[in-house]
């Protein structure tokens, strides 16, 4: 029988290996082109991902913004003020009294410096307020020793005791002086009282002399 089998002409195997060789040409060109599409679809599922991702990124920076603007505008609703009077009620009754001892005490040391400058006494305090109140404390002051030295016996105590009077009397005008001047205008009201002192100056001196206070 294989005398009688036609063997294939070589021209017919080069057609089937050229057919061959461009049927795997086109399928690698196939699926070079198939891979860059999938290539390309999965690169826009991955931006289509991350601006979703990012969408809702900045939709919940939004909602956070939204709370936290709420929250404020509702720091003082009614909720809350019910709520702060609560823990208030429970602090005042501890708080209030520390507070009135500081309060007291920051006072007391205002009172005592205060009068210290006045140089009067911290029980005389309310006796002397205003603008002139020093002015008013050096007269009480004078007036103090004016008595000391009405109370001396002595060849020369109907000479002290005429001194004292008349003293008393201008003590007397420069506290009336004193009272106009708080109802003067500040500058008026300084050039009085510059001249109240220097006044009384000159009493203050008359009366230690008579005291015997150089």
């Amino acid at each position: 029988m294989g005398l009688f089998t036609k063997r294939k002409r070589r021209p017919s195997r080069r057609a089937e290996a050229k057919a061959l060789k461009h049927k795997a040409a086109m399928e690698a060109k196939l699926g070079a082109k198939n891979d860059r599409k999938a290539r390309r679809a999965e690169a826009r599922t991955g931006r289509k991902v991350a601006k979703a991702q990012i969408a809702t990124l900045q939709a919940e920076e939004k909602a956070a913004l939204k709370v936290a603007a709420k929250a404020e505008r509702e720091l003082f609703s009614a909720a809350q003020i019910k709520k702060y009077l609560g823990v208030a009620r429970v602090l005042v009754p501890v708080l209030a009294p520390l507070a009135y001892r500081g309060a007291t005490f920051i006072r007391a040391q205002i009172d005592t410096r205060r009068a210290q400058q006045l140089g009067i006494g911290i029980d005389q305090l309310g006796d002397f307020s205003g603008h002139g109140a020093k002015l008013q404390a050096r007269i009480a002051n004078t007036e103090a020793a004016l008595g000391k030295i009405g109370a001396r016996n002595g060849s020369d105590k109907a000479d002290a005791q005429k001194f004292v009077s008349s003293t008393q009397d201008r003590l007397g005008n420069l506290t009336a002086a004193v009272r106009t001047a708080e109802q003067m205008p500040a500058p008026r009201r300084r050039a009085v009282h510059e001249s109240i002192s220097n006044e009384l100056s000159g009493i203050e001196a008359d009366v230690l002399a008579r005291l015997g206070v150089n």
